[in-house]
């Protein structure tokens, strides 16, 4: 099984910047993609963006031109570089990751959360 560890939420200003971390450990064979979603209160759940283990990555065009990605394959971990932040982009960041596991096969996994507020 696969386990995700986030970091690097918090509480800043608009037009400032944070970094998230999610760390995939367990028994993995292989990582397909990896990346971010968020859910405000009230709001369904979406795709911030994502990264195949190529690099090649997707962003939705609320944060395009705003937010990067990135991945470093040697430590399984995804990062999400947030600048010029608005009060919009409020919400609880999850990180999710593809992996190919022993005994498992491919599955979806998911981090706990990382709240992320952004203050007028």
């Amino acid at each position: 099984q696969v386990q995700l560890v986030e970091s690097g939420g918090g509480l800043v200003q608009a037009g400032g910047s944070l970094r998230l971390s999610c760390k995939a450990s367990g028994t993995i064979f292989s990582i397909d993609g990896m990346g971010w979603y968020r859910q405000a209160p009230g709001k369904q759940r979406e795709l911030v963006t994502d990264i195949s283990n190529k690099g090649r990555t997707n962003y939705a065009d609320s944060v395009k031109d705003r937010f990067i990605i990135s991945r470093d394959n040697t430590k399984n971990t995804v990062y999400l570089q947030m600048n010029s932040l608005k009060p919009e982009d409020t919400a609880v960041y999850y990180c999710y990751a593809r992996a190919l596991t022993r005994g498992m096969g491919w599955n979806d996994y998911w981090g706990q959360g990382t709240q992320v507020t952004v203050s007028s």
